[in-house]
């Protein structure tokens, strides 16, 4: 794996290599090469000659990038400063999260970094890709139907169902069927017009919410 720079100025990376070959291939417009048994760089880090940038990868190869250069005036518009926040609480969420059991479960079956899985999970919003309302005429007992997908996990989905009026009746949280279907039992009369509110949320804490009416 590779560490490159964006046009952001944020350090990105990937973690494919091919042991004993040294790869050399262009990302983001910045030259790198992964360098594996090889007898003068191994465990070498740090900068060299204010020109190269040199590092070790998870799988003890020694990951050797251009330094990256900007101009000293350089400014950053509000989108990149945008991105670049956001990258830092990224960031600072894979660092706390990187030993959770779902990122290393996750980790191990798919040989990717654990560290970088949560990065990517921060980035990810979770998606309610369907709702399921047929088995519910307004009464109680009845189940809603929620479908959900994220690249990690969704912890939880909550249901809010509210009159014509907009006056709360129950407020609740559904239950994992599968990985991807979600079940709330209703617990009142909802007679006249109906509106439901879903939110879905994934590990990180980010939220899809969507909404259904009679």
């Amino acid at each position: 794996m590779g560490s490159v720079w964006d046009e952001y100025g944020i350090g990105m990376g990937w973690t494919e290599a091919h042991p004993i070959h040294i790869y050399i291939c262009t990302r983001m417009k910045h030259t790198m090469s992964q360098v594996f048994d090889n007898i003068v760089l191994s465990g070498l880090t740090g900068s060299l000659g204010g020109k190269l940038v040199l590092r070790r990868g998870r799988r003890g190869q020694t990951i050797v990038s251009k330094m990256p250069v900007f101009a000293p005036n350089r400014e950053f518009s509000a989108a990149q400063k945008a991105h670049q926040q956001a990258f830092r609480e990224a960031a600072a969420y894979a660092k706390a999260a990187k030993n959770e059991p779902i990122y290393l479960e996750k980790a191990e079956k798919t040989g990717q970094a654990p560290y970088n899985l949560a990065v990517r999970d921060w980035f990810n919003k979770p998606q309610i890709t369907a709702l399921d309302v047929t088995g519910w005429n307004g009464q109680a007992g009845q189940p809603i139907r929620i479908r959900t997908t994220d690249d990690i996990q969704v912890t939880q989905v909550s249901v809010v169902i509210s009159d014509g009026n907009g006056t709360v009746l129950e407020p609740g949280t559904a239950f994992p069927m599968d990985a991807a279907w979600w079940s709330y039992v209703t617990t009142a009369h909802a007679n006249g017009s109906r509106r439901l509110l879903v939110t879905a949320q994934d590990r990180p804490g980010h939220k899809a919410q969507t909404t259904w009416q009679n």
